[in-house]
């Protein structure tokens, strides 16, 4: 059950509620991110571009499962979230240590949190700051650990995290609150009481909460009262909130979730498309970064199988299913050694993080599941 003893009805939202006028959505504000709009951003590798985060096999903590200390992130480090903190790039990271089988998805994972003045250099904390525990959550969430993390920063301070739980048998896309992003409070699956319970067995990853750039922060964003959330690998859907915790899958008239976005034949997501960063609204458009998977065969012949590469969806604002565009190739995809090799053999620029910076964006990146890396658009004033 979820930690919190809040209820309330879930609601059904129909698509056509959608389909708001642009006076329901919050506004941006001027930002100098307009005249670099992330839409055409173009992505490049900062000079002498290397790992930002590594593994260290000296970082050790104890947990609540393990009579000894564990070596937390002793093999692997990647798939950042990252927010700006009071004047600072802040990333959280997927950290696995060296214990289960030697296989992807058979280690613990925990999410460290690294912090840079620069947005290129940083500096990482000792011990992970979110983790399994004998806590509401550990049934799913153990031994399999916490993954892949998004985050927004709510208007009165808050911050949200989408992240995956993952007990070896069945994943799904957890929530938790923080107000320093070191000490946190879960409150279990997003869709757990959605629909009197009808999602509650779903498997389902990747959720990004849609945010608007102001003041230099990217916050999130509502329509109408309610903030909005793409969520899904290999079908991206939507979900509705009113208090960024609980979420509601919109649903098409068929009762099944909407589908904004499927895979493509011949393309760089062929096999699947899953969710990034938080998505942004500039203007009249919702941007959303994502990350596609080239299939084995009717791919993208580019890019080898099974390599994943960054790629953009650009949906209405005011009908924020209604896609207006979408890349026929990547935007940012595995060139160097590090991103073409490690854990997962076919590569990947694996893109969760997205902050704008310095008036510049950085977006931050799994590199084969084994480091993190960051790529610029935009030049610092």
């Amino acid at each position: 059950m979820l930690l919190s003893c809040h209820q309330r009805k879930a609601s059904v939202l129909p698509l056509s509620l959608l389909a708001l006028p642009l006076a329901a959505y919050v506004a941006a504000g001027p930002s100098a991110a307009f005249a670099q709009g992330l839409e055409s951003a173009a992505w490049s590798r900062p000079d002498a571009a290397g790992p930002i985060i590594k593994p260290d096999p000296q970082s050790t903590f104890r947990d609540d499962f393990h009579a000894e200390p564990v070596r937390w992130r002793a093999l692997h480090a990647f798939n950042p979230a990252a927010v700006v903190r009071n004047g600072r790039v802040h990333v959280l990271f997927r950290a696995e240590d060296d214990t289960g089988e030697r296989k992807i998805g058979g280690h613990t994972s925990r999410l460290g949190i690294a912090v840079s003045e620069d947005g290129m250099h940083f500096e990482v904390a000792p011990e992970p700051v979110f983790y399994p525990s004998k806590d509401a959550e550990e049934p799913r969430e153990w031994p399999g650990g916490v993954e892949d993390p998004r985050i927004v920063e709510a208007g009165d301070g808050t911050y949200v995290m989408a992240y995956t739980q993952w007990n070896r048998k069945i994943f799904d896309v957890g929530i938790a609150t923080s107000k320093d992003l070191v000490h946190w409070q879960k409150w279990g699956p997003a869709f757990y009481r959605s629909h009197g319970g009808k999602y509650r067995n779903l498997a389902y990853k990747s959720a990004g909460i849609l945010t608007t750039l102001q003041g230099g922060r990217l916050l999130a964003a509502r329509i109408n009262g309610k903030y909005l959330m793409y969520w899904g690998e290999g079908r991206v859907g939507l979900a509705t909130s009113t208090d960024l915790v609980h979420w509601d899958p919109v649903e098409d008239k068929n009762g099944q979730p909407v589908v904004v976005l499927s895979k493509r034949p011949g393309y760089f997501d062929s096999e699947l498309p899953e969710v990034g960063p938080p998505p942004v609204l500039e203007k009249d458009r919702i941007v959303l970064l994502y990350n596609g998977k080239n299939a084995e065969t009717r791919r993208d012949e580019a890019l080898p199988p099974g390599t994943y590469a960054t790629g953009v969806a650009v949906f209405r604002a005011d009908a924020p299913e209604k896609l207006l565009s979408r890349s026929s190739r990547p935007v940012f995809k595995p060139e160097l050694p590090f991103e073409q090799t490690g854990q997962y053999s076919a590569g990947t620029t694996f893109a969760e993080g997205l902050v704008f910076y310095q008036d510049r964006w950085l977006l931050y990146y799994g590199c084969a599941d084994s480091l993190v890396g960051v790529a610029v658009s935009g030049t610092r004033r």
